[in-house]
């Protein structure tokens, strides 16, 4: 059965502990906060905190976190902290955990 993220790519990375790396598109200001799909190759992550501050960065945080069901400590924005596109790492896990964890969270 086809996923609604099989666009997505989720590249492995290795060295002492495990993680991923993909691309998200965050819409701040969100009416509601959650995973919600894709936009284009990059997985659209809604949040309620405006982008000022770092605020809606600590929400993509918050919620990435929740939906891949591990600590805060081990999701971290590589780039685009300063724009709506961004590069986030998930340490921990591996491409096809990830995956199947957004698959289950993804409407």
């Amino acid at each position: 059965m086809a996923s609604r993220l099989d666009a997505l790519v989720i590249t492995d990375r290795g060295g002492a502990e495990r993680s991923v790396r993909f691309a998200v598109r965050v819409q701040p200001r969100s009416s509601r906060a959650g995973v919600d799909g894709m936009h284009g190759d990059a997985l659209r992550v809604r949040v309620n905190a405006p982008p000022v501050e770092g605020a809606a960065n600590e929400a993509v945080v918050e919620v990435l976190a929740k939906a891949l069901g591990v600590a805060k400590r081990r999701v971290s924005i590589v780039s685009g902290e300063r724009s709506r596109s961004k590069v986030v790492e998930v340490s921990g896990l591996t491409a096809a955990s990830t995956r199947e964890r957004l698959d289950g969270t993804s409407p």
